[in-house]
């Protein structure tokens, strides 16, 4: 085990970057947000450094919402190599059961930012306003 000590950094933070010392996390999942407004239901997953290839999106036989990401990380060379990395998700899949009123058909998904947004639209159902008079019994 190799200790790093540099006369610029106080005596508390020189272990920092040496991994016997970070304690590991099994599972890493990104956070989840889903809104809803009058015409649909937004969701947005954290998806920081992922591509549009790194992405699934798909309706399952179900028909609920399956969301499939997997970073297809470039092999550690001599010349780059991590001495700490958190912010990574391999591989991650979520389904969410969506609701009754989610025009299936309409679906669509998009990455900027750092986000995967998924746009799922509501099904627009008309309501009948007919005029008429009830007869009191």
């Amino acid at each position: 085990m190799m200790t790093y000590r540099n006369s610029w950094i106080p005596e508390v933070f020189n272990g920092l970057f040496n991994e016997g010392n970070v304690q590991k996390q099994n599972t890493t999942a990104p956070a989840i947000n889903v809104k809803e407004s009058l015409t649909r239901y937004t969701v947005e997953v954290a998806a920081p450094g992922m591509r549009k290839e790194d992405f699934e999106v798909n309706l399952n036989e179900n028909g609920d919402l399956h969301i499939k990401m997997e970073n297809k990380q470039q092999p550690e060379t001599e010349e780059h190599v991590y001495l700490r990395r958190e912010f990574s998700y391999a591989k991650f899949e979520q389904t969410l059961i969506l609701p009754d009123d989610v025009n299936r058909e309409k679906i669509s998904a998009s990455v900027a930012d750092g986000v995967l947004t998924i746009l799922l639209p509501k099904i627009v159902q008309e309501e009948q306003k007919i005029a008429r008079q009830i007869t009191v019994g």
